[in-house]
């Protein structure tokens, strides 16, 4: 499989988009992979970049966007932070990716047994941790069940993965309501915004459309 070029992106939409990364998925948890030569990669992509998607995740070293969706050099723009929230930054690079280099989908990726989210539930404080594991607090509050505090912490997963899959609502929710430009790329049909999680016994990721 070659990396992709200008024609090629071109000719990618939204929903051809997603498809790609689906279909990676599957080949993912079938072991199975893209023939592709990365070294040929490096250097089709050397002169230059064609990604068709962008993906937000967390750093869980379970969770490469890259393996998972069975992509090469040059697919996707892969940005990786705790707790897979956005800030200015990285709002930025996400307008960066899309409107200047062609990306036609983003991905918010949350995953099953988060350890951001986990500390989260139960408001972990440590350092510079303390700060980013505010930025995940809103899920928390957000997740009314169940309603004893007992049961509102990382021992009960089905609670963690509830609030990983509010984080990634909210998580799209700021997309829209703080980058004016990629609202306005999606109301016009040229990118889509859409959430996902990975199960991480599974490997198969399981998107919101």
């Amino acid at each position: 499989m070659k990396a992709h070029t200008k024609e090629t992106q071109a000719t990618m939409t939204p929903n051809k988009a997603l498809t790609f990364l689906k279909e990676g998925n599957v080949r993912f948890q079938n072991n199975l992979k893209a023939n592709r030569n990365l070294l040929e990669q490096v250097n089709d992509t050397s002169e230059g970049q064609f990604p068709f998607a962008t993906i937000l995740s967390c750093i869980d070293s379970r969770v490469s966007a890259e393996l998972v969706f069975d992509q090469g050099l040059g697919d996707i723009f892969s940005v990786r932070i705790a707790g897979n929230f956005v800030n200015e930054d990285i709002l930025g690079s996400m307008e960066f990716a899309c409107k200047l280099a062609g990306t036609k989908l983003i991905v918010v990726l949350g995953h099953t047994s988060c350890g951001a989210v986990k500390g989260a539930c139960d408001h972990a404080e440590m350092g510079n941790l303390t700060k980013l594991i505010e930025k995940i607090t809103p899920a928390v509050n957000a997740v009314e069940e169940p309603k004893d505090e007992n049961l509102r912490n990382s021992s009960n997963l089905e609670f963690v993965d509830n609030v990983s899959e509010k984080n990634v609502q909210l998580t799209i929710q700021r997309i829209h309501e703080e980058s004016p430009i990629l609202s306005e790329m999606e109301k016009n049909g040229e990118i889509k915004i859409i959430g996902a999680m990975y199960d991480i016994k599974t490997g198969a990721v399981n998107f919101y459309e």
